[in-house]
């Protein structure tokens, strides 16, 4: 697994570092084990061919997939400080014996703890609570139980698992929908069914050609007038026009979205102002510390690699996710 530095130097860690103000990944446990450098989007590809490993701080950025067909040797490991890998994997990177690794494990709790807060907000009306306080309006109303009610998550990676556990602790009946139907988990060809029984739909899927795109017209209309429907998984998932639709339309009761086909959402879309629709800038699984969570996860791994052991949250390029869930 190790590939070492030439001529048996110490092993060359290239960062690819995200935009001021985020911080550096700490790595001060690397001294002594690594060179460690950093690039930005317009010095990724010149830095590549020194580069044992790639740690892409900059999880958002497309420029790993820009940079990587140039010429000369490539990283052994490329690691990403994030769930999905969509935005890095290119025919070239796929192609290559180069492992990718991703920071499964990080999120997966804050993202249903934000998934759990979603439901109950919407089944409050906290926005609308929030609103009328604004305003000093004394407005009764009533409010939904949660209780008792049907969550379809689609997406049965660690998130979506941590999702329904943390559903059913609020007593929400849960049905999980992945790839393949296995024990506890429905395959694709349960999906409308579960749609259309839902009152809650998360969407926690990983980005690939199978999944992109698939919440579409035809998918809201399935789903029930009263239900909601929930985003953390990838914008792309989504066909925000017919969300849009949708809600207009009041096909569907409501919906959240915390990630969207381009990030960040430009201040005139139409998103901002769409009926019942909560709107929240990639956030869901940023809780405090979780960088330092981020860098440590990665001087974690690098120790595995640095010994020769096999690496943990290892992803399947063709498929565009960790298998095994």
């Amino acid at each position: 697994m190790r590939s070492a530095g030439a001529g048996g130097a110490r092993p060359t860690v290239l960062v690819l570092d995200a935009p001021p103000p985020a911080p550096p990944p700490r790595l001060g446990a690397l001294t002594g084990r690594a060179r460690v450098l950093h690039a930005d989007a317009g010095t990724l590809a010149a830095q590549l061919p020194q580069a044992d490993v790639l740690l892409v701080w900059d999880f958002l950025s497309d420029a790993v997939r820009r940079a990587w067909p140039g010429d000369g040797p490539r990283p052994r490991w490329v690691h990403t400080a994030s769930a999905g890998v969509d935005r890095l994997l290119c025919p070239e990177l796929v192609a290559s014996d180069t492992v990718v690794t991703n920071a499964r494990g990080v999120f997966d709790q804050p993202v249903a703890e934000y998934v759990a807060a979603l439901v109950l907000a919407m089944a409050k009306d906290l926005p609308r609570t929030l609103a009328l306080q604004d305003e000093r309006r004394w407005l009764h109303r009533e409010s939904r139980r949660v209780a008792g009610t049907r969550a379809c998550v689609v997406g049965s990676g660690p998130i979506g698992r941590a999702t329904v556990r943390t559903l059913k602790a609020l007593g929400v009946s849960t049905a999980l929908v992945g790839r393949r139907p296995r024990t506890g988990v429905h395959g694709p060809a349960d999906l409308d069914r579960l749609l259309a029984r839902a009152d809650w739909v998360v969407c926690a899927a990983p980005l690939t050609d199978d999944t992109r795109g698939m919440f579409d017209e035809r998918r809201f209309g399935v789903m029930q007038p009263s239900a909601r429907f929930i985003n953390v998984g990838r914008g792309a998932l989504v066909v925000e026009a017919d969300l849009l639709a949708a809600l207009s339309k009041r096909w569907i009761a409501g919906a959240a979205l915390d990630v969207f086909a381009h990030e960040p959402l430009a201040p005139d879309s139409p998103l901002w102002t769409a009926p019942g629709l909560l709107v929240s800038p990639h956030m869901s699984g940023d809780t405090v510390g979780w960088r330092d969570e981020l860098g440590a996860q990665f001087v974690t791994l690098y120790g595995q690699w640095e010994a020769g052991r096999p690496l943990v949250n290892v992803v399947d390029k063709q498929r565009g996710y960790v298998p095994g869930h």
